[in-house]
């Protein structure tokens, strides 16, 4: 059944929206109207950004680490009490199969509430350092302010609450712009956050465009932007940032590299290709989608990529037994197709390449290019999609260099029998987190790209200081 909202959730209430505009959301495995809600629009923004002034200022800064993390464990309480309805929601939006997004925006984004709610009660705010000069000085680790938070499709549960976990325990207050494309989900977290009973104005969210997000990030009360989604947005965000002296922090697009070595075990790369190279039908910023295979295992390596790809079910997201869905959109999928497209030109098509046999949903091949040189466009730009590169290297000097010979820097893996050397050559590669054997981003540690993947890092403890800032105290008398 279709869901139909005709309130946002804002100061802590479902409140009128301040106008009549709405969003319509259409599934991306049926292309039907699934449901539909309010478009936020500037005064709604104010609104929110009023009431977490409120909230900041009237007791959330002040509460004390342990106060906040026991909020957040009820939080993660009432986001589990709804985790079907979640997954549900995000697979029918943006086509993510449903095993994934149980795993991820569910069950995962609970495991990451939990996890900031136990490091909230081990939180220091505040020490004393002796001063060279003979003095004392309190250093004092306070929050920021009001967080303006800008999320996108793919993953919209988890992406969010990278942010809401760790700035809520810093003491901070947020206004979240959902994507148009997957608004639903963020209903049924707001949901959450009324029943964990979140005092009024911590959290609010106001779904609209890019022309609200730019409200937003540019709002003269927001203290801080936090925002996931293209480079290209994300360098507007920073330039109006750097103007404004507010800090921000990106995570951005990527073209991560997957570097089979020389005696690495196929089978096992084979494996994780789903996970590793097309995790959420491609529609995933770290995924590993150049393939760099040594020249003397070329061809093993094309075969078997190419006989793996070949074989994945592609269907419904709903349907357990999917490993590839639709793309999010049908102005998606044409980019998408764009992309293989000019791949045809550029290197040799070897699977894939059109669209599956179905009469609806926006879908596209499970895609492998071969003969691929990483000057080629398919092997430069983020196609966001199920389309992968296998691009030859000579030894691993040169996979190294190839792997690095890109803007971004946001994942990669490296693949190979001896896991000490494979951690080695992971050492050389310039990108912010690479996995050795496989890829799982973990709670504990920092996550987060350089060079064009953005800047600053989501997870770990270290991302609740990235919604702290520094005040020394000078105790001289």
């Amino acid at each position: 059944m279709a869901a139909h909202h005709q309130k946002l959730y804002i100061g802590g209430e479902w409140v009128a929206p301040a106008s009549n505009k709405r969003i319509e959301i259409v599934g991306a495995a049926t292309e039907e109207v699934i449901g539909s809600t309010p478009e936020g629009v500037e005064a709604d923004v104010d609104r929110a950004v009023a009431a977490a002034r409120k909230a900041f200022d009237g007791g959330w800064a002040a509460a004390t680490p342990a106060e906040r993390g026991a909020a957040l464990l009820r939080f993660a309480e009432a986001i589990e009490k709804r985790g079907a309805a979640i997954a549900e929601a995000v697979s029918m939006q943006n086509g993510m199969p449903i095993v994934m997004s149980e795993q991820l925006e569910s069950g995962y984004t609970v495991g990451l509430l939990r996890y900031y709610a136990a490091l909230a009660e081990q939180l220091q705010v505040e020490e004393r350092r002796p001063s060279p000069l003979g003095s004392t000085t309190v250093v004092r680790r306070e929050p920021i302010g009001v967080v303006g938070a800008i999320v996108p499709w793919n993953f919209p549960v988890i992406l969010a609450m990278m942010k809401i976990a760790p700035a809520l325990v810093a003491g901070c207050t947020m206004v979240l712009k959902p994507s148009p494309g997957t608004v639903l989900d963020s209903f049924l977290v707001a949901e959450a956050a009324h029943e964990a009973g979140l005092p009024a104005g911590v959290l609010s969210w106001v779904p609209g465009g890019r022309e609200l997000g730019a409200y937003l990030v540019s709002h003269p009360g927001i203290d801080k932007v936090a925002f996931t989604g293209s480079t290209a947005a994300g360098r507007l965000i920073a330039q109006e940032c750097g103007r404004l002296l507010r800090p921000v922090s990106l995570e951005l697009g990527g073209k991560s590299a997957a570097i089979v070595l020389e005696d690495a075990d196929l089978n096992a790369f084979m494996q994780a290709i789903p996970s590793a190279s097309m995790l959420n039908n491609g529609q995933t910023c770290f995924s590993c989608t150049r393939i760099l295979a040594p020249q003397s295992r070329y061809a093993e390596v094309v075969e078997a990529i190419a006989a793996t790809v070949s074989s994945f079910p592609v269907g419904d997201p709903l349907d357990r037994g999917t490993v590839v869905g639709p793309m999010a959109s049908s102005a998606h999928r044409e980019r998408v197709e764009g992309y293989i497209a000019r791949g045809k030109e550029e290197a040799k098509l070897v699977t894939g390449g059109g669209r599956p046999a179905r009469e609806r949903g926006w879908f596209v091949q499970p895609t492998v290019f071969a003969e691929v040189s990483n000057s080629a466009l398919i092997a430069r730009e983020e196609i966001f999609g199920p389309v992968l590169s296998i691009i030859p290297y000579r030894d691993e000097a040169d996979a190294v260099s190839i792997a690095n010979a890109t803007e971004y820097g946001l994942g990669g893996t490296v693949w190979s029998k001896n896991g000490e050397h494979a951690l080695d050559v992971a050492r050389r590669i310039v990108t912010g987190t690479i996995g050795v054997n496989g890829y799982l981003p973990d709670l504990n540690a920092p996550f987060g790209g350089v060079k064009a993947s953005g800047l600053g890092r989501e997870m770990g403890p270290e991302a609740i200081g990235g919604y702290q800032q520094y005040k020394s105290v000078y105790l001289l008398g």
